[in-house]
């Protein structure tokens, strides 16, 4: 944009000199520089903290599908990359163990409150124990948090999706046999997409949850999307701590950019892009307004130039 203004300026400087409006003298010779200086140090730099812009991305929660009991696939109705609902059966594992485990429990906890009601009658008649009643009831509560349990593992044979998403990647297949300690598949959620954009860190002083965000994405070439700042995500790799036998290595610490979380006005935007779309966002703060218009227009050129350029 500056280079625009610029070489606008010089096309001007020209006309008037050759129209002999003004002299050819060594001020209007120096003057496109002057101009260059006025441009960078009044408003380009300044644009940076006023309308900072940086690349963004769409991202979703990946959840890793871990089958909570061990067995044998019988079945994988999902297909890959195929939109599903929460609750929908991603794979069954074979539950003839499982329904084997909770009618024998069921067996002996009918066995088990038989015996409880025999020996509470036997003390109703003071012909029993306390004792015994006791124990016959704890033997009862036992047996039951037993089916109780065998009654989840039989029901956690149908894995289901953990909310609305799709699978990716997919490679189970019927016969193979997991065991419950390791991922099968990636699910991606879809039920709330992620929108980010990096902001350097020195740009990011004046950013404030509320604030108008502009974005254009490279899938969407030609458009401009609206929305708003939700957080300046506080946390990035360089701020982690973790524990080591290392000194701290200087090299290591650089200016990494900020992350700048944002939603967009329109929510059905995000169901039209893939995770891992990337942009351009611009977030309008409260500061050096009169470059917004600029970070606009240079927004709106990205979007144009989203048709041709791949980068």
């Amino acid at each position: 944009m500056i280079v625009v203004l610029l070489n606008g300026y010089i096309a001007l400087l020209a006309l008037f000199v050759w129209l002999r409006f003004i002299p050819f003298n060594l001020f209007w010779k120096l003057s496109p520089v002057i101009v260059l200086l006025a441009l960078l140090i009044g408003l380009f730099i300044p644009m940076g903290w006023g309308a900072p812009s940086g690349p963004a991305a769409v991202q979703r929660n990946s959840v890793q599908i871990i089958p909570s009991v061990a067995g044998e696939v019988i079945d994988v109705p999902v297909l890959a990359n195929t939109p599903l609902k929460a609750g929908d059966v991603l794979f069954r594992i074979d539950p003839t163990i499982y329904e084997a485990q909770v009618r024998g429990i069921e067996a002996q906890l009918k066995l088990a409150e038989l015996r409880l009601g025999q020996f509470s009658q036997l003390q109703k008649n003071d012909v029993g124990r306390a004792f015994d009643v006791e124990q016959r009831q704890a033997e009862r509560d036992q047996l039951q948090a037993e089916l109780d349990a065998a009654k989840w593992n039989l029901d956690k044979t149908n894995v289901r999706a953990p909310t609305d998403g799709y699978v990716t990647n997919l490679a189970l297949r019927k016969g193979a046999r997991v065991n419950g300690q390791s991922p099968v598949m990636a699910f991606i959620d879809t039920f709330d997409t992620i929108f980010g954009a990096e902001i350097a860190q020195n740009n990011a002083r004046y950013i404030e949850a509320g604030q108008p965000v502009e974005v254009t994405f490279k899938t969407l070439p030609g458009e401009v999307f609206e929305g708003k700042v939700e957080t300046v995500i506080q946390a990035i790799a360089t701020g982690q701590s973790q524990p080591g036998g290392l000194a701290v290595a200087p090299s290591e610490v650089l200016a990494s950019p900020f992350v700048v979380r944002f939603k967009l006005d329109d929510p059905s935007v995000g169901h039209r892009l893939p995770a891992g779309s990337t942009g351009v966002a611009a977030i309008y703060t409260d500061h050096v307004k009169a470059a917004h218009v600029i970070r606009q227009v240079v927004l709106r050129q990205s979007a144009i130039l989203n048709y041709v350029n791949p980068f």
